[in-house]
């Protein structure tokens, strides 16, 4: 007899093993056909994922996976990989398969083959995967030895299939997937056969090195999406094409911010406009410091690599670091702040009654990221933090992890996102420090959070090197998930580099460290922004508040006068006395998204007032320059 029992506490018997499928038959045909999979779990032991073939011989926990869920909509995903790359060998028979993950709102497979795969290709074979889905040909799982899967593979002409087998322990069991004439290896589950994969779209074909080694072969990588329904499917693209007109490298070139260019790969040329929203991100960071009881202060970029060695950086991160000599010295160009304000600590010794202590720097670093990860200012090898580290005794932990976590709320809202997802990352598998250390690090990290009242998950396996951490990830506008501010708890560091405290019995102890940051790369932050607001930024951000606009020549003196008068009042105007027409001017200014347009005539002039155009080309009539400025200044100082 095996029992069952399911997610609702409602328990199964059955007479003997029984399959997962015909576990969701028992309870209903329609779950029956619905089912992708199974989550199994028994007494003592944590579930897995399972396909419906699999059969159960003891009691068990059982919950049916259908594509409602998150679990399903990913093996839906895993197994349109294998669909595509079953298309991809009808179609090319020559071509290697090599690996075809899950990725987020996707899949990707990397296929090694003769020549570059075109648009017609892709095309070829979205439609020969719908060919194979229609044919709902049964998916089966096989177990082999794994001596006979690298024989297998090597006779038919997939080297590099046949080099992940090798790697594989020879003890290890492997499983293969076969469905109509193409077998992969793969360790499942998914779904039970290919009708199920209904809804995909191929979307474009890029490079990657096998391994993801430079030095090895440049592979060809199809990406695809996947969902469990066409409306789902559309929502997304539709996104995308949101996504692709907010694109910040396309918004920045138009609203002239910033550009790139080959000889700085990862680098930013600011320009004017793009500067001053930078500077009223560091301004308004710079007062939230002042705020909240931090000293700024600037640390060296280039550090010792003795210094990088003691911190554990240089066994941990040395691949993402620039290096330089100097009278045979070799100095690391700094890829994070921490250490600098570990040596500003240790300059003075420090009394409990100090801490906490909190340092807070705009902190310029250069991390070596590989070219093809480089992604305008969402990913570059020159960036700049708005860096703090918290020097405090153990009992302090919680309350400044709970006051950052405040802060940070508080931050976000004025730049408009209020939605946060919070995660604890755990310990990595590398990782500096004893598990008693982490054990009360990341506890205290829990704690704290659950002091605010924040919902939240685990990422088991995601902290740092050296310390948990928590993840703050926003919410933007079109519905993407942006990880930006984060702050993390270290143990180790702060005695690696001995610094000290004295505490109440006059005896030396090592502080607690907490890393924190709220936006994180300023660069990337700002990138955000400027898609989240599709390059239309709340005044209190714009590169410019207003524009005066002259109708005519006879108005121009008048125009450059109102926008004189507006930049002694503090505010970002400018005049246009060109002698365009007036509607060509407003277009104009009215695509460089400029939150106010100011039209002035020979009527306006005599009355003392201006005509005002809100962005979006709302008319807000005629008024009196005194009204205009109290309405952006407050719209300025409620950063609407």
């Amino acid at each position: 007899m095996v029992r069952i029992t399911l997610p609702d506490g409602s328990q199964r018997e059955f007479q003997g093993p029984v399959s997962v499928s015909e576990v969701a038959n028992s309870i209903g045909t329609g779950l029956g056909r619905a089912a992708l999979a199974g989550r199994v779990g028994t007494p003592g032991t944590e579930s897995r994922l399972v396909d419906t073939s699999y059969v159960i011989d003891q009691d068990s926990h059982l919950a049916i996976i259908t594509a409602k869920d998150a679990d399903g909509l990913d093996l839906i995903r895993h197994s349109t990989a294998h669909l595509l790359a079953y298309a991809v060998k009808s179609l090319f028979p020559d071509a290697q398969v090599t690996i075809g993950p899950v990725i987020d709102n996707g899949f990707y497979y990397d296929f090694s083959y003769k020549r570059a795969f075109t648009p017609e290709d892709l095309e070829a074979i979205e439609k020969k995967m719908a060919e194979l889905a229609k044919k709902d040909e049964v998916v089966t799982r096989e177990e082999w030895l794994r001596d006979d899967a690298v024989e297998f593979f090597k006779s038919i002409g997939e080297d590099y299939k046949a080099e992940i087998i090798a790697s594989i322990p020879s003890n290890e069991s492997i499983s293969l997937y076969r469905e109509g004439d193409f077998i992969d290896l793969c360790r499942g589950p998914h779904v039970p056969s290919t009708g199920k994969l209904k809804v995909f779209k191929l979307m474009k074909v890029a490079g990657a090195y096998w391994r993801g080694d430079s030095n090895n072969e440049m592979l060809q990588r199809i990406y695809g999406t996947a969902w469990a329904t066409k409306e789902d499917q559309q929502a997304y693209l539709t996104m995308l094409e949101e996504a692709e007109r907010r694109d910040h490298r396309k918004l920045g070139r138009e609203l002239d911010l910033f550009h790139f260019q080959e000889e700085a790969p990862g680098l930013i040329f600011w320009h004017p406009k793009g500067w001053v929203i930078w500077q009223q991100v560091e301004q308004y960071i710079r007062r939230v410091y002042q705020d909240n009881g931090y000293q700024e202060v600037k640390a060296p970029q280039i550090l010792d690599l003795s210094l990088w060695k003691k911190t554990g950086h240089w066994d941990n991160y040395a691949e993402n670091m620039f290096t330089t000599e100097s009278e045979n010295r070799v100095y690391g160009l700094k890829p994070m702040n921490c250490p600098g304000h570990v040596q500003i600590f240790n300059s003075g010794l420090h009394s409990y009654r100090e801490l906490p202590i909190r340092y807070g720097e705009f902190g310029q670093c250069h991390r070596n990221e590989p070219s093809g990860a480089l992604h305008g200012m969402m990913r570059v090898r020159g960036f700049t933090q708005d860096d703090g580290h918290i020097f405090c005794t153990e009992d302090q932990l919680q309350d400044e992890c709970a006051a950052f976590t405040a802060q940070l709320q508080a931050v976000y809202a004025d730049f408009g996102f209020t939605e946060i997802l919070y995660k604890v990352a755990t310990r990595p598998e590398k990782r500096i420090g004893d598990d008693a250390v982490w054990d009360k690090a990341e506890q205290a990290l829990i704690e704290s959070l659950r002091r605010t009242g924040c919902e939240f998950e685990i990422s088991e396996g995601e902290g740092a090197f050296y310390g948990p951490k928590i993840e703050y990830t926003l919410k933007d506008a079109i519905g993407r998930h942006w990880q930006c501010g984060t702050i993390q708890v270290d143990f180790s560091m702060p005695a690696r580099l001995g610094a000290e405290y004295v505490d109440a019995q006059d005896q030396r102890r090592v502080p607690v460290m907490l890393h924190r940051a709220i936006l994180g790369s300023f660069e990337r932050f700002i990138g955000m922004l400027i898609e989240n607001h599709a390059g239309a930024l709340p005044a209190w951000l714009a590169p410019e508040h207003v524009v005066v606009c002259c109708i005519s020549e006879g108005s121009a003196d008048y125009a450059q006068s109102v926008a004189q008068n507006l930049k002694k009042m503090g505010f970002r105007a400018s005049s246009d006395l060109r002698g365009e027409k007036i509607t060509r001017k407003i277009r104009e200014h009215s695509m460089q998204k400029v939150p106010y347009i100011l039209v002035v005539g020979e009527k306006e002039r005599e009355n003392g007032a201006v005509a005002v155009r809100a962005r979006g080309g709302v008319d807000l009539g005629v008024m009196p320059i005194a009204d205009f400025s109290a309405r952006l200044k407050q719209e300025i100082d409620s950063r609407q």
